[in-house]
């Protein structure tokens, strides 16, 4: 093949694995689950190029895909287990369900936005994982108490505080992820329910996020 000659498909995922354990990602079930589900197919057709890079990406309503570094971020302090119960919060283009789903969870993901949760439930369908992940039109803030609980939650997204309803969804035993917004940054942020039934919350580095905004939003 020339220099010149575009880099095939199997190329550009190596390439963009490669650029992601510079950065410091070393969870090989993660690198695999990211490289079996392909970042460009998420992603609206006009930002695709950008998707194989280590950049956050526009959606509609206002939203974007998060970095891939810092989904690893966050998909790291998760602490992914195979067959975890897990609630997302924020679904917005279903790659971070996906993901989820690749790594072995059964996934309930909320998202606020109906056309979001629409687009995103077709686009992790087209990915095989249709049967795996849950994704509904609602509240992330407020979810259903009869999904019951879960053995993780992850909020993609920054808050004031952890929503208490959340935690009342976490599992003894049970980990959430998310970040909050602390002296004016966003810090991640990793709360576990112990089994005396207290939760330990611990602040980890700064990662770039976009608010999340409870309620289920009326516009398409």
């Amino acid at each position: 093949m020339s220099e010149d000659a575009p880099a095939s498909e199997g190329e550009r995922t190596v390439a963009f694995l490669l650029s992601l354990r510079a950065r410091g990602v070393r969870d090989l079930a993660l690198l695999r689950a990211m490289e079996r589900v392909p970042r460009d197919r998420f992603a609206p057709a006009r930002f695709a190029d950008l998707a194989r890079q280590d950049v956050s990406v526009p959606l509609p309503c206002g939203q974007t895909m998060t970095a891939p570094h810092t989904v690893a971020n966050l998909l790291g302090a998760l602490d992914m287990q195979p067959g975890a119960r897990v609630l997302e919060v924020g679904t917005g283009s279903g790659y971070v369900s996906a993901l989820l789903a690749a790594m072995g969870g059964e996934i309930v993901s909320l998202e606020r936005y109906r056309s979001l949760a629409l687009a995103a439930h077709e686009r992790v369908s087209g990915s095989g994982f249709g049967g795996i992940v849950d994704l509904r039109h609602a509240d992330g803030f407020q979810p259903d108490r009869t999904l019951g609980r879960f053995d993780r939650i992850l909020v993609n997204g920054v808050t004031q505080a952890v929503p208490e309803a959340l935690l009342a969804r976490l599992s003894p035993g049970g980990r959430l992820v998310g970040a909050l917004r602390i002296d004016g940054a966003a810090r991640r942020v990793v709360v576990t329910h112990l089994e005396d039934g207290q939760f330990d919350h611990a602040t980890g580095p700064a990662l770039r996020l976009p608010p999340l905004v409870p309620g289920r939003s009326r516009a398409l």
